[in-house]
């Protein structure tokens, strides 16, 4: 009697309830690539335990009694992709204009509806490099809290801008752009370190400032530096300072080069990255974001009407130069992580930039799912946390029919996705 009384008395204990709550998942596979850079193992079962990896066993071992059993074993697993530059909460082709009539609270609408998209495509970790001023964080929030499906994501907010430069409200009457100012301009060291510090306080993940022009704002003052060099050092050392990493947009070849001197993390975009651009990202041991795929959005929309005179004279300025960037970044010893600007086209054709990054920036299937995976989850900081299949990591998991590291046309075809442990539908 007394020994049954134990043995109740366990059950009922926490640690008890505990192990019985447990969530276990047995993913049946035919091959698995636990890191890009390592062969691939042969038929295996992953085992899933409340949304992190706890073992990768042999098909033959065992199945815990009461796991759920999901079953890929025709299909190649891979660790999920990691997309580090998106723009989840608008929609490609909407006019300029859209700005001054749409709320911030319809942006986080459009921010949840293409986190799903994102994830479903098989990007379980996104960098959302600029959304309105907190819209951004909401969308991140309400995914972290489990209210909505998608990839777990790093926000930061607004972009850092010149007065009047890529990133800053422009294009309409003075009354209108001083009511949809977001406050993220900033002029001179001291009031950039102030910004960053301010976006820091808002619950900012990461910094992003544009170091130069960009394609699709309605300014019209070219696509080189903007942020002089102490404004550009102030914003690294100031973000550092806080623990966060730093991206900055970047297309002319003099502000990628003194983006990089100033110790940004990465370089996004970096349309004419010639080779002194490239020895000083080296140098410093950034990364490049190259984003192929807006190259081919826009012309896709080139002649269109989608953009006005000034816009459309910038996308044809840069429309010879989709891949050199990466080889230019290659040559000089520069790192290269795996990103889109998504937003620029649409959601869910993210893994499209990888047969790009093999056709014209030189790469093979193995580098750029290593790039979008230990390469990008590098770059995020996230390595701890995901880019590799390994106990103890988070189940972030796709399938793919063939094989992500002889064909990179396989990461535009993702077949199934987990995100933190849960099946994305």
């Amino acid at each position: 009697m007394r020994t049954t009384l134990i043995a109740a008395l366990l059950l009922a204990s926490p640690a008890a309830a505990e192990t019985v709550a447990k969530d276990v998942i047995a993913i049946r596979a035919g091959r698995v690539i636990t890191d890009a850079a390592k062969p691939a193992l042969g038929p295996s079962t992953i085992i899933v335990t409340d949304g992190r990896i706890t073992a990768i066993n042999p098909a033959s071992a065992p199945i815990p009694a009461g796991a759920r059993v999901i079953d890929q074993s025709t299909r190649t697993l891979s660790p999920g992709l990691i997309d580090s530059h998106v723009h989840l909460t608008g929609d490609p082709g909407t006019p300029f204009w859209r700005e001054a009539i749409d709320s911030a609270e319809l942006s986080v609408a459009y921010g949840l509806k293409n986190a799903r998209i994102t994830a479903k495509a098989g990007f379980t970790t996104v960098r959302d490099l600029g959304s309105a001023r907190l819209s951004g964080f909401a969308v991140r929030d309400a995914i972290n809290s489990g209210m909505f499906p998608g990839p777990r994501i790093l926000a930061a907010g607004a972009s850092l801008s010149i007065v009047g430069g890529h990133g800053d409200v422009s294009g309409f009457a003075p009354v209108v752009n001083d009511a949809l100012d977001q406050g993220n301009t900033c002029t001179g060291a001291v009031e950039c370190a102030a910004r960053v510090r301010e976006a820091s306080q808002r619950g900012a993940d990461v910094i992003k400032f544009t170091a130069t022009g960009g394609v699709l704002s309605q300014q019209g003052r070219g696509l080189d530096q903007h942020f002089t060099d102490d404004e550009m050092r102030a914003i690294v050392t100031t973000a550092h300072s806080l623990g966060l990493k730093v991206a900055a947009h970047a297309h002319g070849p003099r502000g990628i080069e003194a983006a990089a001197r100033a110790g940004v993390d990465s370089v996004e975009h970096g349309s004419f990255t010639d080779e002194a651009g490239a020895r000083a990202l080296a140098a410093n041991k950034g990364w490049l974001v190259p984003t192929l795929l807006p190259f081919r959005a826009t012309a896709e929309r080139l002649g269109s009407g989608a953009y006005t005179p000034v816009v459309e004279a910038k996308v044809r300025a840069i429309l010879e130069r989709r891949g050199k960037q990466i080889i230019a970044a290659r040559a000089a010893g520069a790192r290269i992580a795996f990103g889109t600007d998504a937003g620029v086209f649409e959601h869910g054709r993210n893994g499209q930039e990888a047969s790009d990054m093999v056709e014209f920036g030189g790469m093979t299937a193995r580098e750029v799912l290593i790039s979008a995976t230990t390469g990008a989850a590098e770059l995020l900081g996230l390595s701890a946390e995901t880019g590799t299949l390994e106990p103890g990591k988070a189940a972030d998991i796709i399938a793919t029919d063939g094989d992500p590291t002889a064909d990179a046309k396989q990461l535009a075809q993702v077949k199934w996705v987990m995100a933190r442990g849960k099946v994305i539908d």
